[in-house]
């Protein structure tokens, strides 16, 4: 688990990081190294040939020679003073001399290319080197050495330089890790345990986050949770209150539905009064009661479940369009229509067609429709309903347009918003609520195309590309 936590693995890669710095820095040290140490056998050489010249005839028993050899851990020693070279220490040297090193000269590129060999290659060579006496005390000093010796130093210094790097790298990941868990873990934790709380229980005021952190991005993180929270307790609360109105509203409407139907029998009866005066009143009493009645059911549709998904088949749109006017103008095809009244115009053209779902293309047309009569009629304006369609590109075009007073600011402000304002004066808005979710499922939109006090317009966009039926293929049938 520590590998797939955040301070688990910020720990692996501090380390990780710690350790690639160090190991850019290994190697120039083990170079470093390399040379200190041949510079410090060429200054143990010197002093050990001091100590030879500093008795009265330059002679010193084998004993005591031997000792100084391996007290600077050379084979022999050579000083070049005044133009000549002296071999003031020396013993048997097991072989030839393999190699000369000349500090003096050398350069940045010999200096790697000897330290890489003796470490990979071994180092099993006699190796002269050359360097300056300290303190003016010749005008060079040579001294033997085996390689071997060289290449155990080196290795030494290499798993010291290894095993340190470690310890910091291991270190300094503790200490990131125990700071990260101090001022980063610990208030994410808290801030992740306060949202499974407040989850299993939203409407709880103790569980919304208090904000208390010391860390300034922290705190505004929980500055924003507590917000959130605050606001979806609301929004839960709201929801629960309209949920419990939308019932009693649904149980309403159906009781109230059921009144109305029981008035829009007795007042047809009004008609055929022989008083003048009821006579005049009685049709705009049914119209009222037809228009409350729309409403209640209109509501009860609301309230209802998600709409199904389209079952999307190829729709002639002209058919449709009279099936629309039919329903919405019901008195169109008689034989003396009323002059003066609002006439219905079908301009879909013959043989265009989009693929919908005819039922519920249908509803959003005749919702469209009978809004826009209704807003003639409301405004006392005779004229015409006009359902006209085109192609454009990959879209089908139906617009509804009607010749009545256009929609006030608060209606077009609220549109599609349910029990927001209607298009109609009275209506709850609920019509065109429905129609946009229906063009909604079918991936198209409505929209007001034109509002003037000569007449408004709605747009119905849907694609022109076959949609899939909820099967998987697309249903080619003709809903005409």
């Amino acid at each position: 688990m520590l590998i797939r936590s955040l301070s688990g693995r910020l720990l692996l890669l501090t380390a990780a990081f710690v350790m690639l710095i160090e190991a850019l820095f290994f190697a120039p040290s083990v170079v470093s190294f390399r040379e200190n140490y041949l510079r410090e056998r060429l200054d143990r050489a010197q002093i050990a040939s001091l100590a030879l010249l500093a008795t009265p005839d330059d002679m010193v028993t084998p004993d005591l020679e031997q000792e100084l050899l391996k007290t600077a851990e050379v084979l022999n020693i050579v000083l070049q003073r005044d133009e000549a070279r002296v071999l003031i220490l020396a013993q048997p040297a097991p072989r030839p001399i393999d190699a000369t090193y000349d500090l003096r000269t050398e350069n940045a590129f010999a200096q790697w290319r000897h330290a890489g060999r003796v470490l990979a290659m071994g180092g099993d060579r006699v190796i002269r080197v050359i360097g300056m006496p300290v303190n003016g005390g010749g005008d060079a000093i040579e001294a033997t050495l085996e390689e071997a010796r060289l290449r155990e130093a080196m290795i030494a210094y290499a798993l010291r330089i290894l095993a340190m790097s470690a310890v910091i790298a291991l270190l300094t990941g503790l200490l990131i890790w125990m700071a990260l868990r101090r001022f980063l873990v610990r208030p994410m934790t808290r801030v992740i345990e306060n949202m499974r709380r407040f989850a299993e229980d939203p409407e709880d005021p103790d569980r919304v986050i208090r904000p208390g952190s010391g860390i300034a991005e922290i705190a505004e993180a929980e500055k924003s949770l507590a917000g959130l929270e605050t606001e979806l307790r609301s929004a839960l609360r709201q929801k629960a209150r309209l949920a419990a109105m939308g019932e009693g509203l649904a149980k309403v409407s159906h009781d109230l539905r059921n009144l109305l139907t029981t008035a829009q029998l007795l007042a047809d009866r009004l008609e055929g009064s022989a008083d003048p005066r009821v006579a005049r009143v009685g049709p705009k009493i049914i119209r009222s009661l037809d228009r409350a009645a729309a409403l209640c059911a209109s509501t009860l549709d609301f309230g209802k479940t998600e709409e199904p998904a389209p079952v999307i088949r190829t729709v002639a749109l002209r058919a449709l369009a009279e099936e629309v006017g039919d329903v919405v103008f019901p008195d169109r095809n008689v034989a003396e229509p009323a002059a003066g009244g609002v006439r219905f115009v079908n301009a879909a053209p013959e043989g265009l067609t989009a693929p919908a779902d005819p039922d519920q293309l249908h509803r959003v047309l005749v919702n469209l429709a009978r809004n826009a009569r209704q807003a003639m009629e409301n405004a006392g304006r005779s004229g015409e309903v006009r359902i006209s369609a085109a192609r454009s590109g990959e879209t089908v075009v139906i617009e509804v347009s009607d010749q009545g007073p256009g929609l006030p600011e608060q209606a077009r402000a609220n549109l599609f918003t349910p029990f927001k304002g209607g298009a109609t004066r009275g209506g709850a808005g609920l019509g065109l609520a429905i129609a946009a979710e229906l063009a909604r499922a079918h991936g198209g939109r409505v929209e007001l195309a034109a509002s003037t006090t000569e007449g408004a317009s709605f747009r119905v966009t849907l694609p022109a590309g076959p949609r899939l039926a909820p099967g998987g293929r697309p249903d080619r049938r003709s809903a005409a």
